[in-house]
């Protein structure tokens, strides 16, 4: 008997994964009927998420960030530059986003992921817009020295919802920066004090906690969607 019953719940898996693979959207139609998802979770229950400080030692700010097993890695360095005529008392954010092909079977050696140069962009938008960096924070010497940071977001494990880890991560990093203690020597030049001293904090919160509205035009709303529910959705936000 269990033999029997063994046998009907491989058999019924096999049926529902088959019904999965050939009809995706007709599959995730009827969990949503349901409310309920493939995973076993209601749809307004988000996955675990959390939050690594310093996961990279030589960066000047690092966080790992995970929600469910979806995992970004981002890391900000510093480099001093000449800033910009129009903004001589500022410095810059140059950002990155990487997705490489262990992070998922849809991403080829070889060829970049579609969906890099986009996060990549909404990312940036999102950061730059937003004000969430006070890039008068990282000026130096007024027109002449300013810290110019590189953000790179690498995703190591991509099952949905890639810009808001990728956002958190972003965030957490910065949250993260130590920026380093320089003075200008006899040339005019920018140098490092000592490795010591260079654990400096913002000293202002460079994070903009403030709440944003949002116009939603669907009549329906799941909460963090793994990947196979994303290809079957209509347009995501964050």
């Amino acid at each position: 008997m269990a033999t029997a019953n063994g046998s009907n719940d491989l058999s019924s898996e096999m049926e529902v994964d088959a019904f999965r693979r050939l009809f995706p959207l007709r599959f995730h139609e009827r969990h949503l009927l349901e409310s309920i998802r493939p995973d076993g979770r209601p749809l307004g229950r988000a996955r675990e998420t959390t939050i690594s400080l310093g996961a990279v030692a030589s960066a000047n700010g690092s966080a790992l960030a995970k929600i469910g097993c979806t995992t970004m890695l981002a890391a900000v360095k510093l480099e001093v530059m000449t800033p910009k005529a129009e903004s001589p008392d500022e410095g810059c954010i140059a950002i990155d986003f990487h997705m490489p092909p262990i992070c998922s079977p849809l991403v080829r050696p070889g060829r970049p992921a579609e969906a890099a140069p986009v996060i990549s962009k909404q990312l940036s938008d999102t950061i730059l817009s937003s004000g969430m960096i006070d890039l008068k924070e990282l000026s130096l010497v007024s027109g002449k020295a300013a810290w110019m940071a590189y953000l790179d977001i690498y995703c190591l494990d991509a099952d949905g919802a890639l810009f808001d880890a990728a956002l958190l991560s972003a965030v957490a990093a910065f949250s993260h920066l130590q920026i380093p203690v320089v003075s200008l020597n006899d040339d005019g030049r920018i140098v490092l004090i000592s490795e010591e001293n260079s654990g400096a904090m913002w000293e202002k919160e460079p994070v903009n906690k403030e709440k944003r509205k949002l116009k939603l035009e669907s009549c329906t709303i799941l909460l963090d969607m793994r990947a196979p529910q994303e290809l079957h959705s209509g347009r995501p936000f964050s």
